[in-house]
């Protein structure tokens, strides 16, 4: 294997750092904004250390207290696992067997891009239809409901991906498997889906990423912590007259441990999928 000279290893490292830190730069500032005390918060010139070390909000956020600040947010980090969740788990029961059937359909490709072309539509266009169907089922306010409009979102998506895992499947193992006697759903599920998996875990990762962050249905079609995302409560907690911006900051630091959890737990399936899309060679 040839040496890198040490002047390009140099910079590759230089070059990684630096994308290192201005990715991280935030998350680290957001998590000082947390633990800085309002002095400091709004001190001239800024304080980019704190004086002492306040953790209090984590504790107000975390508080099961009825009625409380925390009880609200632990209520709307409920809603959002449940509705994330949900929609994730539908939108890859429809992306996968639709995703599989483009793929193994010579020349039937006008239904996915005809699906991903709703895309290309801002979502306030969809938002009067979308509320009309909702209150038609009685699914406004309702984590069910938003869970319904994120995977009208997601499945598409979702089986965009999929299919070009699929198409680096060799289509010679489905057909010897049919040749033993497997049926189309045995297929599916026992041979293609297993050498699928890293592409279907990065399917349900970004899927997740989507529902989790989406912010404009969450707003639009909940009303009351019945529903109410993290999204939207981080959201109520900024608009105020006087908002505390070490309450907002600690709110997106534990906003932001679920997705990181779950993709520090998938990642070396996700880097497979991304990388080989299922299998190599």
């Amino acid at each position: 294997m040839e040496r890198r000279p040490l002047l390009v290893s140099i910079l590759i490292h230089l070059a990684a750092l630096t994308l290192a830190a201005v990715i991280l730069a935030p998350f680290i500032w957001l998590f000082l904004m947390s633990i800085s005390s309002a002095a400091d918060l709004s001190a001239r010139p800024l304080h980019w250390w704190p004086e002492s070390v306040d953790l209090s909000r984590y504790g107000m956020l975390l508080s099961t207290v009825a009625n409380s600040a925390g009880a609200a947010f632990l209520a709307s980090l409920r809603n959002s696992l449940f509705v994330a969740g949900m929609a994730t788990a539908g939108a890859l029961l429809v992306a996968v067997p639709a995703a599989w059937a483009v793929s193994r359909t010579p020349g039937v490709r006008w239904p996915l891009f005809l699906v991903i072309a709703t895309y290309m539509l801002p979502p306030v266009c969809l938002a009067v239809p979308l509320y009309m169907g909702l209150a038609a089922l009685g699914l406004l306010n309702s984590v069910f409901g938003l869970a319904l409009v994120y995977l009208s979102i997601l499945a598409p998506f979702a089986t965009w991906l999929l299919k070009s895992g699929f198409d680096a499947i060799p289509r010679e193992i489905e057909s010897a498997a049919m040749i033993d006697g497997a049926r189309l759903d045995q297929t599916l599920r026992i041979i293609t889906l297993p050498l699928a998996a890293p592409m279907v875990a990065t399917a349900a990762l970004f899927a997740f990423l989507l529902a989790w962050d989406e912010f404009f249905y969450a707003l639009l079609f909940t009303a009351d912590q019945r529903a109410k995302t993290l999204t939207v409560a981080i959201a109520d907690l900024a608009g105020g007259r006087v908002s505390d911006y070490g309450l907002i900051a600690t709110a997106g630091i534990l906003a932001a441990l679920p997705p990181v959890a779950i993709g520090l737990l998938m990642q070396r399936a996700v880097i497979s999928g991304l990388t080989s899309g299922g299998v190599k060679g």
